[in-house]
This record gives C-alpha cells, structure tokens and sequence, in this order.
C-alpha cells in the first residue's frame, strides 16, 4: 500500500512515522518548505520526502493520501487526486485505527484549545494515561505509532473533520458554531456547520456527545438532523435536568443519571461566561470518565490556562496587558471585550476571512476607548470603528502597536491584543503573533 502525505508538517511527519511503521510505502510531499527538525525525523526514519514541489508521478500512484489541514481542497493536487477517486484523509482519520484507546474529540468555533486542554488536565489529574493531540501538541499520528496511552483529548478543527470517513470519538464535544473560515466553505455558512457536525456523524448509541443547549446554529442543525450519541446539553440560561446548568447559588451543576456534580463559579480559575461553559464541557467529560469529584474540583481551581487566549502578561503602571492572539475570528473577540472590566485600548486586524463586525459594535461602544489596527488592509475596521471611539490608528508592526498603546492607556485601563482576523498577513502564525505582543511588552 503507497501512503502519499501532503505537508511536511507536524500531522504530515506523525503520520509518515505511523505510515512506514505499519508497512507502508510512505512518500512526503510539501509546495512550501519543510522545516529542518521535520527532515532530519524524516530521513533518519529512511522516508521519502521533497518540498517546494509537488511530484505528480510520485503522488498520483497512491492508495490512499493524508493531507495536512492547512491544504485546502481546491489545490490543484488535491483535485486531481480526487478526480481519480484516491481516498484524501486526515491525519485523525488515518490514525485511529491502529489505537484501541479511547477518544475525546473537541471542536467549536472558539474556545477549543482552552477546553482541550483543561479537559486534559482533569484527566491527567486523576490518574488516567491519557495523551493531547489534533491541532495542539505532538501529532496523534506520530504518539500512536510510539505511546501506549489509554485515551486521547483531541482537538479537531473544521479542516481535519472534513477529512474524516469513518472516524468516531468516544465523547464528542461540540463548543460552539459562529462564522468562521468561510473562505474554505464557499461564504456558505451552514457548509461550515455541516463540517463541525462530522465530529457525530459516525456514533453510535454507546458514544457521547457533549454540546451547547444555548448555541443557535448547534439548535437549528438539530431541529432537521439527529445523532445516535447520548446527548449531553449545557446551558448558562436554561435549567436542564440532565447535562450542565448554573445553580440559584451561582454553582455549575453537571447532572449525568442521578449523579450530581456541583461547584462554586468564582472558585474557577478561568473567568468570563465562555470559560464557565467550558468548564462544564470537561467537567461532563471528566464525570463520563469516573475521575472524582475531588480531583475534578481541584482541577478546575488549579488549571492555568491557554497559551495566546486572554492570557495577562504584564501589568505596567497599573495597566494590564493581555495576549489573546488566539481571537482570529469576530466571535472569539466578542468573549474578550465582553470579559473586560476596564476601559481598554484594543489592538485588532490582520487577515479578514469574510468578518461581520456589527455583533462588536455595541461592545466597543461600551468599553473600547482606543483602537489600534495592526494590518496590512484596515479599511474594513476603519469604515466600521473609527468613528466609534476617541483614538484610532493604523500600524503594521507589532512593537509600534504596542508603543502607541503604552502612550493610550491610562492608569486602571487594559491594553488587549484580540485581532479576530487572522495573522498571515505580518507574522507565520498566531503563535508568533503572539509572542512578538509579550516580547513588545517586555520590551517597554
């Protein structure tokens, strides 16, 4: 069996290394350029690899082909492969297989890391052997082929769902859905919704699936389709007699068949609505697995967080900043300025993926006293905002953005970097966005 894997990155290495070792004859294809580290796992693994090209007599001969996420479907590779009928997968798809462990699959526009995380802290916590792949982490590919672990918290995106034919999680959560990469859906917004739904579509009654009873596009998807996985609601709104609500005392409650687990909102690390939600989401998670109630109340106390979303790195004379680089869609900044207790000087912009930035507008009204667009394009955020507030500017780097923010920001006010746009435009990621932010600040 020949195994082609488009992308010599993260998931495209993990599955060459899962590949060879199953005994297929692997080839590692990438149009852009694989890094070092990637090559040399690569060659010492004796795998055939090329970058900047794409060989089609190397590739076309395939039975089946992993491609990397980022790789979209109209790549003229891809629809080749695919106008000969070649099975394109994910890594996800490709992997699960050759595990017997249990999955946890996570998707929804936003809060995914923050949840994938948390939920894997629970777990770790109490005592199971459990391993943190999908879009975060080592490759699930690469710690199937070298760990043992008896269950897995991944996190999907809509990209690695779409590649999925027969691939089922355990317990599948579904955060929530808003507008998001619409670019990759045809500006079809109910394609999008249709591809977070994949994460269900091959349960079974035995399997779970864990999502927002108060999410509108999650609702209408169920009022015309079904799954045949026990579902598991939450909601911040609604009283529910099996699944999460919040308590007359301010508690989360997650009730799973008589067994109740409650506990104070303001003993929760993470703070803001969307974090309450994703608490009960790894909470459910954590009661499905039979870790203790203990060790799940410490857990949820003790947890630190994610990396690039809403995460506080200084304070500078009484001035909070805070990296939320993470927000590359609008609906992930209406969390952030919905959590803000002060007037805040927001740093936005990059690269629009279609944004609709009315839902923002009463939010900035009410709490945004500055507004400093870090783009190579800001007209869209000019024509919507610049009216709105005292002070807007246009920069496209990063240490500027900041240095202007410093100048804004009073005494008692927080500078927020949450773009909603992604970071493509002026750094690799939203990883190096974010790190260049924390390095601005420290630099000040």
């Amino acid at each position: 069996m020949r195994l082609v894997v488009l992308g010599g990155g993260e998931s495209g290495v993990g599955t060459a290394i899962l590949g060879k070792k199953k005994g297929y004859d692997v080839f590692v294809s990438d149009f852009g350029k694989i890094k070092e580290n990637y090559k040399e796992v690569l060659s010492i693994n004796a795998i055939a690899w090329e970058d900047e090209k794409h060989t089609e007599d190397l590739i076309l001969n395939a039975d089946v082909v992993m491609k990397s996420p980022g790789i979209p479907d109209k790549a003229p590779i891809v629809k080749k492969l695919l106008e000969k009928n070649i099975p394109v997968i994910s890594e996800i798809e490709f992997a699960a297989p050759f595990t017997t462990a249990k999955t946890i699959g996570i998707t929804g526009s936003n809060g995914k890391t923050t949840t994938t995380l948390l939920t894997y802290h629970i777990l770790k916590q109490g005592g199971l052997n459990v391993g943190l792949a999908g879009n975060i982490g080592k490759s699930f590919a690469w710690q199937v082929a070298e760990n043992k672990h008896d269950c897995y918290v991944l996190e999907l995106s809509s990209f690695q769902l779409d590649g999925i034919l027969n691939y089922k999680p355990d317990i599948a959560i579904i955060l929530n859905i808003s507008p998001d990469h619409l670019d990759r859906y045809n500006y079809d917004y109910n394609l999008y919704i249709d591809s977070k739904f994949r994460i269900t579509m091959n349960q079974t009654e035995t399997d779970y699936l864990i999502y927002d009873e108060d999410d509108e596009a999650i609702s209408n998807w169920f009022a015309s389709h079904q799954t045949k996985a026990n579902k598991v609601p939450f909601s911040i709104s609604k009283q529910l007699t099996k699944g999460g609500s919040i308590t007359e005392n301010n508690e989360i409650s997650i009730n799973l068949n008589e067994d109740q687990f409650t506990m104070p909102i303001h003993q929760l690390a993470l703070e803001g609505k969307h974090n309450v939600k994703n608490a009960m989401a790894a909470t459910t998670v954590a009661q499905l697995m039979n870790i203790r109630k203990a060790t799940i109340r410490e857990s949820l106390t003790s947890f630190q967080g994610a990396e690039h979303r809403l995460e506080k790195v200084l304070k500078i004379n009484n001035v909070q900043y805070i990296n939320d680089s993470k927000a590359t869609n609008v609906n992930a900044t209406f969390f952030a300025l919905d959590s803000m207790i002060t007037p805040t000087v927001w740093i936005v912009g990059g690269v629009d993926k279609g944004n609709d930035y009315d839902e923002l507008m009463a939010l900035v009204r009410e709490k945004v006293k500055g507004i400093i667009c870090l783009g190579v394009d800001n007209k869209k955020l000019a024509d919507k905002f610049e009216g709105l507030v005292e002070m807007f500017v246009e920069t496209t780097s990063m240490s500027e953005a900041v240095k202007i923010a410093n100048k804004m920001a009073e005494k008692g006010d927080t500078v927020l970097l949450s773009p909603a746009c992604a970071s493509f435009d002026l750094f690799e990621n939203y990883e190096d966005r974010g790190r260049k932010f924390k390095q601005a600040v420290q630099n000040l």
